[in-house]
């Protein structure tokens, strides 16, 4: 944690050097995790070694000295030397770097397996912490999704320094959702600590939930059986799903 720029970085500087690196997050690396920063850091890069090439293009390509003569260069021979100019001291190019991305079982995916089947309908992922993103655009989400009746995942719900902002989440979906819709929370999913409570909107502030834990609220029409969460896709007005006589 907060080492994420150092590693990628560092990732990113071995692969130029010619080696094979695996840069390991958790969960889905493109989900909340390393690979966007990755390609951020490329891109950065890229963007930085373009504009050399541009800054190189404006300089003069030959000063005739050691008996050449500008004017003797061919325009193809001087396109070439121009941009062999550009590329001089510049080193590694990151654009030559392949980026592979190998997705993976995210806390999203882990959590809904582990409470029954509370995504069988649209739903939407809002992280809670504000490291990186306003608290101001993070209460906008949450207003929008819970308006449009998602089932909402809760990623980074709560830890030692935040403990308001599944507190005002809760207020937020209040506004939209009964008091009374079910909410699973799953914490270090698939890990031998593993931990899954199923409670209520108007509980989930007073659960046992930390950086490890995963919410996921459901939608109006989301329902528990036998201590699962389910959510509806919809089958049931569409179809007899009563057991034949």
């Amino acid at each position: 944690m907060m080492k994420e720029v150092e590693r990628c970085r560092r990732a990113l500087e071995l692969a130029e050097e010619g080696r094979t690196v695996a840069l390991v997050s958790g969960g889905d690396p493109g989900i909340y995790a390393m690979a966007g920063l990755v390609f951020e850091l490329a891109g950065a890069e890229d963007g930085r070694r373009r504009t050399d090439d541009r800054e190189g293009a404006n300089e003069p390509l030959l000063t005739g000295r050691g008996g050449v003569n500008e004017d003797e260069i061919s325009a193809g021979d001087a396109q070439n030397q121009l941009h062999a100019k550009a590329r001089t001291g510049r080193g590694k190019d990151r654009g030559n770097i392949n980026i592979e991305v190998i997705p993976g079982i995210a806390a999203l995916n882990a959590c809904a397996a582990r409470l029954g089947a509370p995504l069988m309908h649209d739903f939407a992922a809002v992280s809670l912490s504000d490291l990186l993103t306003p608290w101001e655009t993070i209460a906008k989400r949450l207003q929008a999704v819970a308006a449009a009746d998602f089932v909402t995942v809760i990623y980074n719900p709560r830890s030692k320094r935040r403990t308001e902002q599944i507190v005002k989440a809760r207020e937020i979906f209040l506004e939209h959702r009964d008091p009374q819709t079910p909410v699973g929370i799953v914490t270090a999913a698939t890990r031998p600590e593993e931990k899954i409570i199923l409670t209520t909107l108007a509980e989930m502030p007073f659960a046992d939930i930390g950086m490890q834990s995963t919410v996921i609220i459901g939608n109006a029409q989301s329902y528990t059986w036998n201590e699962l969460l389910i959510t509806p896709r919809g089958y049931g007005s569409k179809y007899n799903l009563q057991p034949a006589a």
